[in-house]
């Protein structure tokens, strides 16, 4: 036996008691060593179970689901008893997904067993949910043997039968021994049992035949029958008569307690009594001379002292009937005694005795345990029981039940019994119901589980709170103490002389009284220890490893013990069930509350996110289930509503039992070991009850309702020897065990495992409900729930048909009952006063005043409110309420339960008592009745279908709709339903079809549409020939003939009828019409037609009509449109109709037409003949559309025509009206440029030019030299023209910043992103600082002046932020005049802009650019006026050095060139603060220095590696520009011939070069383009030998005092006629972005002043040629037409005016107008 500690897991010992071939017995002990508490931390016995921690459970090592560990699932196997397996289920994923759908397909089958299993599919995995670090449990304990009631029922006896003869002085310390072999009393006494008793055995000498029952054969039969009938009379006889005498004593003492008939009965008898019950111990009332008990004792006691007589003088009673059991004892083969000390035979389950020495104490401090040294268990000196509540629980003596007749919760409250346990609100009157009253607040666990306390009689004692031993349940007097004997087992007292006779004990002996004697056959399981999950798997494997270990054989294939299979485990689980002599003890944690402890699966509070939170198979959700019944219960109900917990180990058992309210059950294995289950199904119910009963008969006498404690297991072969099916099925990890309606189950674990199991109800669980309910209301077991509570509710919520099906039936079987009750009670109510009640007969007046109370009370109230005392079921329709006492009674035992001190009739007619209804009879059957009639819709229905179908040969169509439509909106399956549906779907489709020839609809007829024919295709062919099939006038006859086949009524018939017969009729007309159509008009005729296409049939006649009809139309169509304008199209159309409809060739209209329709194409010919030629004679077109006025043309061509003589009219009189306005000698009326511009463009669409076009061209063309002017003053002059206005504006806009007179002299200041932060008490300048030569705000990059301190854009002076450090020096260029200033265009002088201002009035058209230019003249000319006295050489002193330099960097930052004044500021900023060693030179223009683009031609060269242009292949070359018609230019620079195209200079990677010299003649510069970089500054206005800034290459003549540096690749211009100095390439700076590259800092020596020479470059003629490098600037292919257009912009700068430039400004302006502006704006 494994003893288990208080707090789990401890050493432990297992310990069997084995028997020994003679008499004795044999202690085999197998130690196991198991992991002591110092693993795992101990604590004190009051440490709720919510407050320990232990450690967690590794899942890895149990068996999970697709687990390694796992055991496989096998198809058969030979089970011991020869059981039959139950079914296994494998569902689908789809049958899967409603658990409710589910079992209700495999209930059927699984029905026939009591039991079945399902495997989940593979996929459906939930996880284990429970915190195993705080999970803890308490544990119950069970010996194997004492759970089977056979044993059970053995030692019961022997136990009793040794209490018997120690009393009366003889000890019955071993089993008598015959033919050397111990007598098994028990057997021997069923033996003479099942012979009619020890007289009949005696007088038909039937001792052998017992004797070789019993299985001796090798005595003499003479000698074995007299050692058997002295046997038994001297140990059996003596007590068999006692108890005869003695137990109906007994029996009545019990009812007494239990407050009513031990015994189950459906009808009420009460115990008529008029004291109320209590709960203290005493005997019936009664006089006390008469208690059959005592004086069967008495008689006994007195007859012992004369054992000599008792064979001649036995009792004077009747012997008892013999008992006839049919089963063979458990202890075939001998008894081998199990008490070898003095001591007497005690039972596991005998209640813990008192001792002498403390009678004060209500309940014994010891633990119960056997008091013999060589009992089957040994707990002893070694391993001592623990004693956690101080005792176990025994039946009437144990905590009150929450399911199954014990509570799981232990309580805080009493005492300090359970460490863990908190109270629970349960019923004072031992309720079985699993219903949660309220969530405990520690979590508990209390395993006993027992029957409920039974209430006990009334104590007439003297002193009612006198101690045990002190007051004498016979007499109830406390006087003469020390005569007061107490019992032994039950420690009640007895003074000896109130016993009849009187009896005096020996002080030394013990003392049972008479129902100790006869015994009580209470048992129960004694609560365990305390374990988390991972200290009871360590348990349970240590039990299993060490008890396994020593049994199994040797299995020399392996080299080792075999392993323990399935087989072994079942085995011998069985052996020691059925063993006697051999005691094992497990422990099991069952009925754990998950709502205290968690559940295994995930739950929606718990783990919300957990998909399985909300599985239908999760337990927590399947009672809930939409189609279970439970979910009409109002409240939680644990165990049933909510799942209990249950923990297994090797052996650990449950009994058989079926579910409460005969429930389906659902059984989920989380993890673990194989648990084996065993069922039997629900018809064998009844089958099993009688074979268990006959199988232990004197357990069910004593405790009748033993099957509701869950105790009792009888071995399956036992049960189908009675004719019981039993099946057996093996539960694994991952699989889930259905228990059907009162069904029997049982089962065991074969190790430790984790399962979760709860209640649900589907539909058809509901008859077996009411009669789960009606045998616990027999046995007077408090149920769970009021069951016509749930069909209340469910009527009250769920109003679908569905569910009424399954109520009504229910609802009516309790109105019946419930009619019944009442009406029998109010008979009895009546028969002690007969008069008219107003309780059944309201509205009846009577002189009698009935005085009991009685009401209708529809509130819900708390169910210990209409719950009944006596029976214990829930009056819920009708209670009767005891005023007095507050008792309530059901109507079956009202008034006749003894709930006050008033008389029966009292109790029916005073006011002392209530009769309370919930429902009056009216208002419970129109619920009823509402349930019934809508579970009889689907049947109304059907009748009403089958009535109509009856009484009606033709049906009406009508009916039979609204018959469909009220079944449809029947939520139900209708069986005629469909059929009926299909009938009306006919029925529909024939009237469908009969409408289409019934409505008189005009269709559009599309055989008759000509066009429709042209376009329809094969497809649409082949519906028009269906519908044609559908049109035919034969379908009309048909149709009326299968309406006349369906047989059917409706309108439609009548009216198609009609509709046939007016068709002949109208045929009759047509063929009148026909042979005479000059009689009628055309009116009469298309009405005609009209009448036979409303019969939507093919009528012949019709379509010849209606031929008639349209040729006539045409006619009168025809002779309107004669003398109207047609076009060639309608001529066209009406011709083609004329055919189409059959108008004779010789029609006189026909004939006309068709000559129009010739005119008009001779027309249409010559008109497109003349729109197509390139030279458009328009004089010709005028003639042709002064004819279209007579013929009929093609309306397009005659808009076209119309089109071009509009524009070519409009044309000429734009162009006479521009040239004439640009004549007008007011300058002002002349039109503006850009509407010339404008109308000239427009003329490319006439392919002729109108009459003065050239005449205007001319003017503009001189107009445009003007502009060209202006652009080559800008340094523009390849751009396009219309770019000259937008650099006006930009010039313009920077101009006003830089002669903006109000920016006045100030001493150098920081930007503000380089101040100081001001202090708060200093004011903020709201004005911003403009710096730099631009006179712009900070912006980006800012570079200071060493010298003049002034700051500067970084992209003003193109300066990279990459290339410039903090500690770089730098000299502006307004200090130093070598640095150059980076320019992207030119600058003209103001000069030069006042004389190209003055040629305006010279032009023809009114320029664009008027405004601008005198802006800017305006504002150069106003600031040269400011500067009038700055640069007077006479008023200039040093001290306005910084002044000079002020105004000379606003000057150098303008647009336009002020010559004198830059030249001034210059020399004396050179005179006052020299910085170069030699003056700057005079300044006379100022050019732009960026590079030019390189032309596509240039880039072929370069991209071929060619130098010279002829090298280039011919479709490479420039092409020259040639025009039909010659131009005369409009100035002397025309005369110049068109210079070759050069190619342009090449760029070399990162750098560039200029040419040495350009092909403009001497003293030219050529224009020059940079990409954002500085070049080099020409002729006076920049040394181009700076040597702080620009590097040129080897080679090139510099000043003598310049220094050298090296320059990149450049290439030399091959084409100059004299040697020039070389242009100087301008430093390559990287992109603005300073996270573009990582680039070396500039050197400071290329920011200061030079204060040093370098050597001077060697040769002048700059003929070096580097090798040529990529051009970063080259554009891809796809912009071959871009290049194109640039190379013409590029190649020939000089020439501003010819015919070159001329067409690439015409290209330009229609190809490249975004592109070319972006590159050429700054």
């Amino acid at each position: 036996m494994v003893v288990p500690p208080s707090t789990g897991g401890s050493s432990s010992t297992i310990t069997i008691t084995q028997p020994a071939p003679a008499n004795g017995s044999l202690h085999v002990t197998v130690p196991k060593n198991v992991t002591t508490n110092s693993r795992y931390p101990a604590y004190a016995a009051h440490i709720p179970f919510s407050a320990r921690r232990a450690p967690p459970l590794d899942m890895a090592t149990v068996e999970c689901k697709g687990h390694p560990m796992a055991v496989r699932e096998t198809n058969k196997r030979t089970r011991p008893h020869g059981l039959q397996d139950a079914p296994t289920f494998r569902p689908t994923e789809d049958e899967f997904r409603d658990p409710m759908e589910y079992i209700k397909k495999i209930a059927s089958e699984g029905r026939k067993y009591g039991i079945c299993k399902i495997i989940p599919p593979p996929e459906w995995k939930p996880g284990f949910a429970i915190d195993t670090e705080k999970f803890h449990f308490r544990t119950r304990r069970q010996e194997l043997n004492s759970v089977e009631g056979g044993t059970r029922t053995n030692l019961n006896y022997l136990d009793q039968l040794a209490k018997f003869h120690k009393q009366h002085g003889m000890n019955l310390n071993r089993f008598p021994s015959v033919d050397k072999k111990p007598l098994d009393l028990y057997k021997l006494k069923k033996a003479v049992e099942t012979r009619a008793g020890f007289e009949k055995v005696c007088k038909l000498k039937k001792w052998a035949e017992i004797g070789r029952d019993l299985g001796y054969s090798g005595k003499i039969m003479s000698s074995l029958s007299t050692s058997l009938k002295n046997s038994y009379q001297k140990w059996l006889h003596p007590y068999e008569e006692y108890l005869r005498v003695a137990k109906p004593g007994v029996q009545q003492q019990l009812e007494s307690e239990y407050g009513g008939p031990y015994t189950p009965t459906a009808t009420h008898s009460p115990m008529k009594r008029s004291q109320s019950q209590q709960s203290t111990p005493l005997t019936p009332l009664g006089p006390q001379d008469n208690l059959p008990a005592l004086q069967a004792s008495a008689a006994l006691h007195a007859s012992l002292q004369q054992p000599e007589e008792w064979p001649d003088r036995p009792f004077n009673v009747e012997p008892p009937q013999p008992a006839s059991s049919g089963f063979t004892a458990v202890n075939t083969g001998g008894f081998t005694p199990v008490n070898l000390t003095p001591a007497s035979f005690q039972a596991v389950n005998t209640p813990p005795q008192l001792p002498k020495h403390d009678k004060s104490s209500s309940f014994p401090a010891q633990s119960l345990q056997p008091t013999i040294e060589s009992s089957s268990f040994v707990r002893g000196a070694e391993f001592p029981t623990p004693t956690m509540n101080g005792s176990p629980s025994i039946n009437g003596h144990g905590t009150n039940p929450l399911k199954r007749t014990v509570s799981h919760d232990s309580f805080n409250d009493s005492s300090s019994k359970d460490p863990g346990g908190s109270a629970e609100n349960l019923d004072e009157n031992g309720r079985r119901s699993k219903r949660l009253k309220k969530a405990p607040t520690v979590v508990g666990s209390h395993m006993s589980l027992l029957r409920p306390t039974t209430p006990r009689a009334p104590i007439p004692r003297s002193n009612i709170n006198g101690k045990t031993g002190e007051i004498c349940d016979t007499c109830g007097k406390t006087d003469d103490k020390p005569a007061i004997f107490v019992c032994d087992g039950c420690e009640n007292s007895y003074h000896w002389y109130c016993l009849d006779p009187a009896v005096e004990i020996p002080a030394n002996q013990d003392w049972h009284c008479p129902r100790c004697l006869v015994g009580t056959g209470e048992f129960g399981f004694e609560e365990g220890g305390i374990y988390s999950l991972k200290q009871f798997q360590e348990k349970a494997q240590s039990f299993k490893d060490s008890y396994f270990a020593p049994r199994m054989p040797y299995d020399p294939v392996l080299n080792s013990k075999r392993q323990v299979t399935e087989d072994d485990v079942e085995r011998e689980f069985w052996r020691l069930v059925e063993s006697i002599t051999e005691t094992v003890e497990v422990e099991y944690g069952a009925d754990i509350h998950s709502t205290t402890h968690g559940s295994g699966f995930p739950t929606i509070e718990k783990n919300p996110l957990d998909s399985y939170s909300t599985d239908p198979w999760n337990l927590n959700i399947l009672p809930l289930h939409p189609e279970s019944l439970f979910r009409h219960i109002k409240s939680d109900i644990s165990g049933m509503t909510v799942p209990w917990l249950y923990v297994g180990m090797c052996f650990s058992t449950f009994c058989w039992h079926n579910e409460d309210h005969y429930g389906y059950s659902a059984n989920y294995q989380h993890f673990g070991s194989t648990k084996t289950w065993y069922g039997i199904p629900g018809a064998d119910a009844e089958r099993f009850e009688a074979a268990m009963k006959q199988a232990v008969p004197e357990l069910f006498e004593s405790q009748p309702d033993l099957l509701f404690q869950l105790v009792t297991l009888l071995p399956p072969d036992q049960l189908k020897k009675a004719g019981v099916n039993v099946y057996a099925l093996d539960q694994r990890a991952g699989q889930f065990v259905i228990t059907f309606p009162q069904a029997y189950h049982a089962g065991f674990n074969h190790g430790f495992n984790f399962n979760e199991a709860v209640n649900f109800a589907p539909h058809d669980w509901e008859p077996f409900g009411e009669a789960g309910v009606e045998r616990l209301q027999a046995f007077r077991k408090q149920p769970c729930f009021s069951h016509d509570e749930l069909l209340m509710t469910a009527a009250n919520r769920d109003t679908t048909i569905k569910t009424a099906k399954w109520l009504a039936p229910a609802l009516q079987r309790m109105r019946e009952r419930e009619m019944q009750q009442r009406a029998d009670l109010l008979t009895r109510h009546k028969e002690f006063v007969d008069h008219h009640c107003r309780i059944d007969e309201p509205t009846v007046e009577s002189n009698f005043h009935c005085e009991l109370g009685f009401g209708v009370d529809e509130k819900d109230v708390p169910e210990n409110d209409y719950q009944c005392t006596f029976c214990k079921a829930y009056s819920y329709l009708s209670r009767f309420r005891c005023n007095t006492t507050s008792k309530v009674m059901c109507l079956l035992h009202a008034g006749a339960y003894d709930c006050c001190d008033a008389a029966e009739e009292l109790r029916l007619t005073s006011s002392s008592h209530s009769l309370i209804y919930r429902y009056s009879d009216n208002a419970l059957e129109a619920v009823v009745q509402k349930v019934t009639d809508r579970s009889r819709m689907p049947e109304a229905w059907q009748e009403k279908l089958d009535k109509i179908l009856e009484d009606e040969p033709k049906p009406s169509l009508k009916v039979l709709r609204s018959l469909v439509s009220e079944g449809e909106r029947i939520p139900y399956d209708l069986p005629g339903l469909p059929d009926l549906k299909t009938f009306v779907n006919k029925c529909n489709a024939w009237v469908d079809e009969a409408t289409n020839y019934i409505t008189r609809k005009q269709q559009n007829r599309r055989k008759n549409d000509r066009v429709w024919r042209k376009s329809t295709t094969a497809k649409a062919a082949e519906q028009e020939e269906r519908e044609r099939e559908l049109r035919k006038i034969e379908n009309i006859h048909k149709l009326l003939a299968t309406a006349e086949e369906i047989s059917f009524e409706c309108s439609e018939i009548t009216v198609l009828t009609e509709r046939s017969e007016a068709i002949a009729e109208f045929q009759r007309n047509a063929r009148t019409a026909l042979q005479n159509p000059g009689l009628q008009s055309t009116q009469e005729f298309e009405d005609l037609v009209e009448l036979g296409k409303g019969f939507n049939v093919d009528i012949p006649e019709v379509e010849k009509l209606d031929q008639v009809v349209q040729q006539m139309r045409w006619t009168d169509k025809a002779k309107e449109l004669r003398g109207q304008f047609q076009t060639l199209e309608d001529v066209a159309e009406l011709i083609s109709r004329a055919d189409e409809i059959g108008i004779p060739e010789h029609s006189e209209l026909l004939t006309y037409y068709k000559g129009q329709q010739e005119q008009g194409a001779v027309w249409e010919a010559k008109a497109k003949e003349l729109i197509s030629v390139e030279s458009v004679h328009y004089q010709q077109l005028e003639a042709l559309s002064t004819q279209a006025g007579s013929l009929p043309v093609s309306r397009q061509t005659l808009e076209s025509i119309d089109a071009i003589l509009a524009k070519q009219r409009e044309a000429h009189r734009q162009i006479q009206d521009l040239y004439e306005k640009s004549k007008d000698a007011d300058f002002r009326s002349r039109p503006k440029y850009k509407v010339v511009r404008d109308v000239l463009d427009g003329l490319a669409e006439l392919n002729s030019k109108p009459t003065g076009t050239i005449d205007l061209e001319k003017e503009i063309k001189r107009h445009e030299d003007w502009m060209r002017k202006g652009k080559k003053l800008f340094g523009k002059a390849n751009a396009p023209l219309h770019i000259l206005q937008v650099h006006m504006n930009y010039v313009a806009e920077h101009n006003r910043y830089c002669f903006d007179l109000q920016d006045k002299p100030r001493m150098p200041v920081e930007p503000a992103s380089r101040e100081h932060t001001p202090v708060d008490s200093q004011d903020i300048d709201p004005v911003r600082e403009v710096f730099c030569m631009c006179r712009q705000p900070e912006a980006g990059l800012m570079i200071e002046c060493e010298v003049c301190h002034e700051w500067y854009h970084g992209k003003c002076l193109k300066i990279a932020r990459g290339k410039f450090k903090e500690d770089d020096k730098y000299t502006c260029p307004i200090c130093d005049w070598r640095v150059k200033i980076p320019r992207d265009a030119a600058r003209p002088k103001l000069e030069d802009l006042q004389d190209w201002q003055s040629e305006i009035s010279s032009l023809p058209f009114q320029p664009e650019e008027e405004d601008t230019l005198e802006e800017m003249i305006s504002t150069g000319q106003h600031f040269r006026e400011f500067m009038q006295p700055y640069t007077n050489p006479m008023m200039i002193t040093p001290e306005e050095l910084t002044t000079q330099r002020f105004y000379l960097r606003k000057i150098e930052g303008a647009e336009i060139l002020l010559s004198h004044e830059t030249n001034f500021f210059r020399q004396e900023l050179h005179k006052w603060a020299p910085i170069a060693p030699m003056p700057p030179p005079m300044l006379d223009v100022s050019l732009s220095t960026r590079k030019p683009r390189p032309t596509k031609q240039q880039k072929e060269m370069s991209r071929l590696g060619i130098t010279n242009p002829d090298d280039l292949p011919q479709h490479l070359r420039t092409k020259q520009h040639s025009f039909s018609r010659q131009r005369k230019p409009s100035d002397a620079s025309s005369s110049k011939g068109n210079h070759p195209l050069q190619p342009a200079p090449r760029r070399g990677r990162g750098r560039s070069s200029t040419p040495n010299s350009g092909s403009m003649g001497a003293g030219r510069e050529p224009h020059t383009h940079s990409h954002r970089l500085p070049t080099p500054m020409t002729g006076s206005h920049a040394d181009s030998a700076y040597p702080a800034y620009f590097p040129s290459p080897q080679g090139n003549n510099h000043h003598p005092a310049s220094p050298i540096f090296t320059s990149g690749p450049y290439y030399q211009n091959h084409h100059s006629h004299s040697s020039h100095s070389s242009r100087l390439d301008s430093p390559i700076f990287p992109p603005r972005s300073p996270m573009s590259r990582s680039a070396p800092s500039f050197d400071p020596i290329l920011f200061g002043p030079m204060t040093n020479h370098f050597p001077s470059t060697q040769g002048q003629s700059g003929n070096h040629m580097l090798s040529p490098q990529p051009n970063p600037y080259s554009t891809p292919h796809s912009a071959k037409d871009m290049d194109h257009v640039f190379a013409e912009f590029t190649t020939d700068p000089a020439d501003e005016v010819g015919p070159r430039n001329e067409a690439a400004e015409a290209l330009e302006d229609r190809r490249r107008y975004v592109d070319v502006e972006d590159d050429f704006l700054p």
